[in-house]
């Protein structure tokens, strides 16, 4: 495996992880060009993911560290006379939004039969989702031009955008990124604060896969692996980068226009993956 190659499954997954493009159709697609499976594929996933929740961290350090601190606000919640402060509101609503889609995705992992799983994540399926997703997000973005913040939001609100997460942990090509936006969106949430929301929730879930892809590569055998650790370093400081320039560039981008660009790009590769396609394709 070269070098190349594993700079560009790196960028792929840092550039579209937090973008409403569909990270996991990305990278499914191109590990299936790659042929990586097994321990590789574990280690490329952990380092990939550790890159981006970095990238995360960072950018967004101090509605993380608000978050934190709103969390232990609502330890001890219980024994105060005193309404939640913003930062105990903003850990609420996260928290909120986290248990559905960790429990489909669980659900996901350990009794979907494999075969299920593998039909899943065919290229017709990312090409469907892609289009469909994508078409949803546009609907979303151009019907409601209300302009509710975090600030606001609804319990109702968080719950169901958390909710909408796991149609993405279903299916590929969906976008986690995607679907939250659009149905923050839906509720009427400003485009920064839909995609920051969805950015801040995705974390949660991002430490969790990367956690479980260790876990993975800890009972994975070592003999077929062609990818050491130099290279998932590589890969973490690769993802981190390209994901950091991707969430500044998404929210720079959405205080100065729609998601249309992202509409745009999503049905010209569905359309582009339909036509390769093997099955539904016509070369």
């Amino acid at each position: 495996m070269s070098i190349l190659q594993l700079a560009i499954i790196a960028l792929i997954q840092g550039i579209t992880e937090w973008l409403p493009i569909s990270s996991s159709g990305h990278v499914l697609l191109a590990s299936n060009y790659f042929g990586f499976e097994g321990r590789d594929e574990y280690l490329i996933n952990a380092m990939a993911h550790s890159g981006t929740l970095l990238a995360v961290l960072i950018y967004f350090g101090q509605d993380i560290q608000r978050a934190v601190l709103g969390g232990f606000e609502l330890l001890y919640q219980p024994f105060r006379s005193r309404e939640l402060s913003p930062s105990g509101y903003l850990a609420g609503h996260i928290l909120a939004s986290t248990p559905i889609a960790l429990g489909m995705i669980l659900i996901y992992e350990f009794f979907v039969p494999e075969d299920l799983k593998i039909a899943l994540r065919s290229v017709e399926t990312v090409a469907t989702t892609t289009i469909v997703f994508g078409v949803l997000l546009w609907w979303a973005d151009a019907r409601h031009s209300t302009e509710r913040d975090i600030a606001t939001m609804r319990w109702r609100d968080s719950i169901l955008i958390g909710a909408s997460q796991a149609i993405a942990a279903l299916l590929p090509g969906t976008s986690r990124s995607g679907i939250t936006m659009t149905v923050a969106r839906a509720c009427g949430y400003n485009r920064s604060d839909a995609a920051k929301f969805s950015i801040l929730i995705g974390a949660p879930l991002l430490a969790a896969a990367g956690l479980y892809a260790f876990v993975q590569l800890q009972s994975a055998p070592v003999a077929t692996s062609i990818v050491g650790l130099s290279d998932g370093i590589i890969i973490a400081v690769l993802s981190f980068l390209s994901g950091l320039a991707s969430i500044h560039f998404l929210m720079v981008l959405l205080r100065r226009t729609s998601f249309l660009p992202f509409v745009i790009y999503r049905l010209i590769l569905g359309i582009l993956l339909i036509i390769s396609s093997p099955t539904l394709g016509l070369l």
